[in-house]
């Protein structure tokens, strides 16, 4: 077991990932110029996230929304922000496919426990901990159990 979780998964999952970037190659590429243009030269979005042993990695997703401002600077109402094509790509689940650049990178597997805000990692409970014992997937136990449906518990 521990052949397979120390290096076979990390095969299969660099294997996966790149095999995956290849085939999307043509839309991701499409995806990239529709959103560079929504958001004005910027169609990705960064942000830092714990990952195995809450070690923080930047994770890569295409950028829904804008950066617009009200006039004291702060950012607008995320239904304000949404671009068109920024709610196309989340409803198909497009704007996590820059994430196979993470499992490529080896921040990432396939398949794991999502990696939440860091925001989140005082609020759990010693079991809920347990989950930065493996690598955080791009999907995993609850994207295919109802996502927000479904409790922490």
């Amino acid at each position: 077991m521990k052949l397979y979780k120390y290096f076979f998964k990390r095969v299969l999952d660099f294997i996966l990932a790149l095999i995956g970037l290849i085939l999307a190659a043509p839309l991701l590429i499409l995806v990239t110029v529709l959103l560079t243009i929504a958001n004005k030269g910027k169609p990705f979005f960064f942000q830092t996230r714990p990952g195995l042993n809450e070690k923080l990695f930047k994770i890569l997703k295409f950028k829904t929304m804008t950066d617009e401002k009200d006039k004291n600077g702060n950012l607008l109402p995320d239904a304000d922000r949404m671009t068109k094509i920024g709610s196309f790509v989340r409803k198909m689940s497009l704007d996590e496919i820059p994430q196979l650049i993470n499992v490529l990178k080896g921040d990432m597997s396939l398949v794991g426990p999502r990696p939440l805000l860091l925001e989140y990692l005082s609020l759990y409970s010693t079991e809920q901990k347990k989950r930065h014992n493996v690598g955080p997937g791009i999907t995993g136990w609850a994207q295919v159990n109802g996502r927000n449906a479904i409790s922490w518990g």
